[in-house]
């Protein structure tokens, strides 16, 4: 079937001219005309250079307003109490007739205008996510694949000696982490997920704090390289860890948040939040480069958040920095307002359609997987424990950690690990 766009414009000038036919006294249609008038719909059609049988068609296979056929019973009511041969009565009649038609038709044109304009408002609040179907699942394979690598801070310096030997890092730390978060991710998936199983592809999320940046002056003092450096380094780190990934796993999508350490500003900002952060610049430079590799599909919205679905299972993805909330408890630390903050977000996307259920996010430094009663997957660090969290906030020792799970078409987040790269 071919749908034709309907012209408000165009209908609203074809009732004009029929009900002008029928104030003349020209017959609607399914009446018999009077002797030596024409049917107002021949009138009419001919008067706006288009055959009769496509107006007749117009106002009889849509739900589009149609002309008000009783003009032309009251133009022979009219007929009736006039005497016969006045003239001037008839013409102040087909006025009268066609002012109150010409009045009708604009306020049904402004009520198609403002409808049209509500579809579009509507519209344009409508987000469909991209969607891997359950259609694609593989009965045999254990699910998908999807892990998020977040906080790594390349550049910043963790000085062990300031830790009670507890953690460090440094360039060549990171490097290595970077080959032990590859290998033990390909490890998780294919020797503790299932017998010898096999996969559609896998999802590697980028959470932000890629980088240290420059946000607090103790940072500019102790970072190795500057931010410029190194936003470059961890792209080339970045790249070669997926082209590993896509290497055993084929399909890699990527969809990609910004943090906050990336930010160009020492406070943080609403307005071009995500383009004025360096690490788009890093998710925007790897898209290119990888752009011939047809293995490779990114996702760099210049929202703070991403949804997305796997296997009917809806995913928000977003750094964890701006969920609406402040604070956390000396007891269960980031859980508080990790909670109030999924609930405070969830309640916002609800109301434009963007339902998820499951949130992936970073910036709280502390691995958490996901639960019932808080659906996130929060993420640990890839830099580890340092000074901050040891003497300013206090909080207990976490290993480097980032986390992997599986989809299933049948449990949603079926099974949770977190990539330990101590």
């Amino acid at each position: 079937m071919i749908y034709v766009q309907f012209d408000a414009h165009e209908h609203a000038r074809r009732i004009a001219e029929v009900e002008r036919a029928l104030g003349e006294g020209h017959a609607p249609r399914h009446t018999q005309p009077m002797s030596g008038k024409r049917a107002a719909i021949v009138v009419a059609a001919e008067r706006l250079g288009i055959s009769a049988s496509t107006l007749r068609h117009a106002f009889t296979n849509t739900a589009a307003p149609e002309p008000d056929w009783s003009i032309y019973d009251r133009w022979r009511e009219a007929q009736a109490t006039a005497p016969i041969g006045a003239e001037a009565a008839d013409l102040r009649s087909e006025i009268t007739w066609r002012d109150r038609a010409i009045d009708d038709l604009r306020s049904r044109l402004r009520d198609i205008e403002r409808a049209d304009e509500a579809e579009r408002l509507v519209s344009s609040l409508r987000f469909e996510p991209y969607r891997v179907s359950v259609e694609d699942h593989d009965p045999s394979s254990p699910g998908f694949p999807m892990t998020i690598w977040s906080d790594w801070h390349w550049g910043e310096t963790v000085d062990r000696r300031e830790l009670g030997g507890l953690n460090e890092f440094n360039r060549d730390v990171a490097h290595a982490r970077v080959d032990r978060l590859v290998s033990r991710t390909i490890d998780v998936f294919t020797n503790y997920a299932g017998r010898d199983p096999s996969y559609p592809g896998i999802w590697v999320c980028l959470g932000g704090d890629m980088i240290s940046g420059g946000i607090h002056e103790e940072l500019r003092e102790t970072n190795w390289g500057t931010i410029e450096e190194q936003a470059h380094e961890v792209g080339g780190a970045l790249l070669g860890a997926l082209l590993r990934v896509a290497d055993e796993f084929g399909r890699v999508f990527v969809p990609c948040v910004v943090g906050n350490h990336g930010r160009r500003s020492f406070k943080p900002v609403a307005k071009r939040r995500v383009r004025e952060n360096r690490e788009w610049g890093v998710y925007k430079s790897l898209e290119a480069q990888l752009a011939a590799d047809p293995r490779f599909t990114f996702f760099i919205p210049d929202d703070v958040d991403y949804l997305f679905e796997v296997y009917g299972h809806r995913f928000l993805l977003t750094h964890g920095d701006a969920l609406g909330v402040k604070g956390g408890d000396g007891i269960i630390g980031a859980v508080g307002p990790i909670r109030r903050g999924n609930l405070k977000i969830g309640a916002a996307e609800a109301q434009i359609g963007r339902h998820f259920d499951t949130m992936i996010i970073g910036h709280w430094h502390s691995y958490q997987p996901r639960g019932a009663l808080v659906p996130v997957i929060t993420n640990g660090t890839f830099k580890g424990y340092d000074e901050y969290a040891r003497t300013l906030l206090r909080v207990p020792y976490d290993r480097p950690v980032q986390a992997a799970w599986l989809v299933s078409p049948k449990h949603g987040v079926a099974g949770q690990w977190p990539i330990d790269l101590s």
